[in-house]
């Protein structure tokens, strides 16, 4: 049983490094927004040079985090 349990793990983990690999190639060319599609305030160039391809300041984020864990559970 446990055999069937690790294969499944092993193939979990190699499709989510795939998916992780895959995100990255298409986030660094991704130009992030000027200014935060929640709020409207202007993104820190910090930010934007940080995380390619942002479309929300670091508060509106934040806030879209918590709310999506919260749809989770």
């Amino acid at each position: 049983m446990s055999d069937v349990i690790d294969k499944a793990q092993r193939q979990s983990e190699m499709i989510l490094a795939r998916e992780l690999k895959n995100a990255q190639v298409h986030t660094k060319s991704t130009v992030s927004a000027t200014h935060c599609t929640d709020c409207g305030e202007p993104i820190s160039e910090a930010r934007r040079q940080m995380v390619a391809g942002c479309v929300r300041c670091v508060m509106c984020q934040s806030e879209f985090e918590h709310s999506q864990k919260q749809l989770r559970r």
